[in-house]
């Protein structure tokens, strides 16, 4: 959608589009990340994997993202926002469409990683764009817009490729995604404003000089601290979940587990509300009671029986999902320079987060099944209640650009 003129008259409209553009990039971003967390169960009987190699399917695109996040900030500092948003999105089709063609298990990981390198293009780019083209006080909204549609994004990904899979196999899943993810580049190209304030940094050494400065800054490391405990949260669960509901006494199949996906529908309504609930709250006391409910729905999977697994999973979701808008507008909010690099460092230790949670709680499940598994996401949960108690207890007025 082109730019409205600066004298237009309907500003709430094109907040509303904003809103929706936003959405639409956090929607595609995520569409392909945990997509093949629904079909884990025949992807193991396909390649004969034990649980920790599937989990690595997971774990390869998150482990990605973290590597390449610091220097898509960087990147996007010096080239701007929309190229390297659309770059991205274009260049996450190819691995897509390969996906569908390899005949091993080596070459799914493989592909599965190069997917991920694409990722932190748009994940940095749109929250620096978010904090350069809007208002202090539209930053909260926007943000969890575009949480709310990686919430969709990543539902969507994970239900198609498992209803697609019931009927025709999980490699023509990934051949609609790969169409997909192509009409989500196209659209992007189409309907995002250029920037209007950005302004380059093409200086490297200015750059490392902001690289240490930021990783002087407690808050912001207790952020990035924070954010590593809820990846590791989400993707361990929602990708362990997976085998103790394929397995007995459950036995679901591969429709079956994406519709337990569904859950993420919850957290698509949940999210936008968290801007309010932070703006009354604050960060720290938003970050505590949103892990404190996340750990409750976790604790409530362990019931033998499905209905309250569901319940539970529905709720441990929204928790998590607050707790990255939470994370999110803090450095959204507050870091006034370098904003992809602060970006790019948090979803670093975010996605690090989700590669560690892919690996430590397949360990978990392997040695104990998944009641095991639930003990080990609850320390790390309890490990970031204690760093945002500590880390956030300054207030949310105060300034990440100070040490």
């Amino acid at each position: 959608m082109p730019d409205l003129p600066p004298n237009s008259p309907q500003p709430e409209t094109r907040k509303q589009a904003s809103k929706f553009i936003t959405w639409l990039i956090g929607f595609f971003a995520f569409l392909n990340v945990y997509s093949m967390q629904s079909v884990l169960p025949l992807v193991m009987r396909d390649f004969n994997a034990s649980p920790v190699q599937a989990g690595f399917m997971v774990g390869a695109t998150v482990l990605a993202v973290a590597i390449a996040s610091p220097f898509m900030g960087i990147l996007s500092d010096a080239v701007g926002r929309k190229k390297v948003l659309c770059f991205s999105l274009f260049a996450l089709t190819v691995p897509t469409c390969l996906i569908p063609a390899t005949s091993g298990f080596a070459a799914i990981i493989g592909l599965r990683f190069l997917q991920g390198l694409a990722i932190p293009g748009m994940v940095v780019a749109i929250l620096a764009y978010i904090s350069e083209e809007f208002e202090r006080e539209s930053i909260a909204r926007m943000t969890t817009a575009y949480v709310g549609g990686t919430v969709i994004g990543g539902f969507c990904g994970r239900f198609m490729t498992g209803h697609i899979s019931e009927f025709f196999g999980w490699r023509p899943a990934f051949i609609v995604l790969a169409a997909l993810t192509l009409a989500g580049a196209l659209l992007v190209l189409w309907l995002l404003p250029p920037s209007r304030h950005f302004v380059a940094n093409r200086n490297v050494r200015s750059a490392l000089h902001i690289l240490r400065s930021h990783l002087r800054r407690p808050r912001l490391l207790a952020a990035c601290a924070v954010g590593f405990c809820v990846l590791f949260s989400l993707v361990g669960t929602f990708t362990y979940i997976n085998l103790h509901l394929a397995g007995a006494p459950f036995n679901f199949s591969a429709s079956a587990l994406a519709n337990v996906f569904m859950v993420y529908l919850v957290g698509g309504v949940m999210t936008p509300f968290s801007g309010r609930v932070i703006l009354r709250f604050g960060f720290r006391n938003t970050m505590i009671i949103a892990l404190a409910v996340s750990a409750l729905g976790l604790f409530c999977t362990l019931a033998p029986q499905v209905a309250v697994i569901i319940a539970g999973l529905t709720v441990c979701a929204s928790g998590v999902f607050i707790c990255q808008s939470t994370s999110l507008s803090l450095i959204a909010s507050n870091v006034v320079e370098g904003r992809s690099l602060a970006t790019g460092l948090y979803y670093m230790s975010y996605y690090a987060g989700g590669a560690a949670g892919s690996w430590i709680v397949g360990i978990a499940y392997e040695s104990g099944g998944w009641g095991r598994s639930v003990l080990s996401i609850f320390l790390v949960q309890m490990l970031a209640a204690t760093i945002a108690w500590i880390g956030y207890r300054n207030p949310p007025s105060a300034s990440l650009a100070r040490p």
